[in-house]
């Protein structure tokens, strides 16, 4: 059994796994369906550690802005948790979902109740929710991530969000199908709008690292103030490792061991409750959208350093 490492032993092992992962062939494709994203060169690697202090620790292209896709949906659900409370379960579900995260299919028989926040018809519910109660769901967004990463200059980028609002036929589909079980508030392409503008939010591993860590730190924010309870915290934590990584969740929990979400940006965070924060980014994905590198290294994180939640 590994022991685990003292913090300072943290970039040491980032090296490790940098070095490892520069010399494994094969790092899957870039995103195709948004052509903003299919440019993007898939050898790309940075990861980073932020421990719940704030120190933050990286390799790579830890510093480089990336399109952070489906990682908001974990913050989404989160603020959206913070504000509604346990009627937020009252419009999406918590299991994994066992098909593709754009599938229509199990919306009819479900009554338009998705089956968890992540796939795309859950984090469009979540969104919805979200705007109803503050008016502005991606914009609340963005101000919760600059202020948790201290990160001012933190934006969308409107060139993916045009790139996906003209390939978005199918994230409509899902919201006018809801909208007509009454599980949508507010007009679609308002949803729509706000929806691909949170999607398109650039950021980097330190700063996805540093703002994810209120959920290492059982829903306590950067300034001391509390976001969410610390039975939140663990709720959000629970559905992030058995729905956060698509249809591959299982396979994320056995190999990684901890809550995670990732992105087809090429971006995962992940979550060491009581101890740090992790995100690491490359591009490439595998068949079922994750980062092939960003899995790998994750899975010699926890090897390395024996932390997990198991």
């Amino acid at each position: 059994m590994s022991t685990p490492v003292a913090p300072t032993a943290f970039l040491p092992v980032l090296e490790q796994i940098a070095a490892d992962i520069a010399a494994t062939p094969g790092r899957g494709r870039p995103a195709d369906y948004i052509p903003a994203l299919a440019a993007v060169d898939p050898r790309r690697f940075g990861m980073a550690v932020a421990e719940l202090d704030g120190t933050v620790y990286g390799v790579g292209d830890w510093r480089t802005p990336f399109s952070t896709q489906s990682i908001t949906k974990a913050f989404t659900l989160a603020l959206a948790l913070s504000l509604e409370g346990e009627a937020l379960w009252e419009h999406v579900g918590r299991e994994p979902s066992g098909n593709p995260f754009n599938s229509l299919v199990q919306l009819e028989y479900e009554n338009g109740i998705p089956r968890n926040p992540f796939i795309n018809a859950g984090a469009l519910v979540v969104t919805d929710r979200l705007h109803s109660l503050t008016g502005d769901a991606a914009g609340t967004l963005r101000a919760f991530l600059r202020a948790e990463s201290g990160n001012p200059a933190l934006d969308f980028d409107r060139q993916v969000a045009s790139s996906e609002a003209a390939h978005g036929d199918r994230n409509a589909a899902l919201a006018y199908f809801m909208a007509s079980y009454r599980n949508i508030a507010n007009p679609v392409p308002d949803l729509l709008d706000q929806y691909f503008r949170q999607c398109s939010l650039e950021a980097s591993c330190a700063d996805l690292a540093l703002a994810a860590s209120f959920l290492a730190r059982h829903g306590i924010r950067a300034d001391g103030s509390s976001l969410l309870t610390r039975s939140q915290a663990k709720q959000v934590n629970a559905v992030m490792l058995t729905c956060g990584t698509y249809d591959a969740a299982g396979d994320f929990a056995y190999r990684v061991g901890l809550p995670g979400k990732s992105g087809v940006g090429g971006g995962i965070i992940a979550v060491v409750p009581g101890r740090c924060t992790l995100c690491v980014w490359s591009p490439g994905l595998d068949e079922r959208g994750n980062s092939v590198a960003g899995v790998a290294a994750l899975d010699r994180f926890t090897t390395l350093t024996g932390l997990s939640v198991f």
